[in-house]
């Protein structure tokens, strides 16, 4: 089973960058669609991001894109989310998420979370 665990949260001003990682155990990464998503108090959970097991397709929420990139090194095991240009709006909760290979990494629901890092945006 794999286990995920997400770092790299914390405190910005609008317009800064913040890097999160996610490092993974218990499984080698590159047999898994990787994602992030985040969730806000009071807001849905939203997909922010997507990428294949080998990393030659990745995927945005319109909300973030040209802003979040998302990468992997699967010889590390671990998955990032590079975020430029924050704003307020990004202030959530963000989870690594994982979900086994031979599927759309786009549309296919992921049932293995990490506990997620803060990120908070302020004006």
């Amino acid at each position: 089973q794999i286990h995920l665990v997400e770092s790299g949260g914390g405190s910005v001003q609008a317009g800064g960058s913040l890097s999160l990682s996610c490092e993974a155990t218990g499984s080698i990464i590159a047999y898994w669609c990787m994602a992030w998503f985040r969730q806000a108090p009071g807001k849905e959970r939203e997909r922010v991001a997507t990428i294949s097991p080998r990393g030659d397709s990745a995927t945005y929420a319109e909300s973030v894109k040209s802003r979040f990139t998302i990468s992997r090194n699967n010889i590390g095991n671990r998955v990032y989310l590079q975020m430029n240009s924050l704003s307020p709006e990004d202030t959530a909760m963000y989870h690594c998420a994982a979900a086994r290979a031979g599927v759309d990494c786009q549309s296919t629901s992921y049932p293995d979370w990490g506990q997620g890092t803060q990120v908070t945006v302020s004006s």
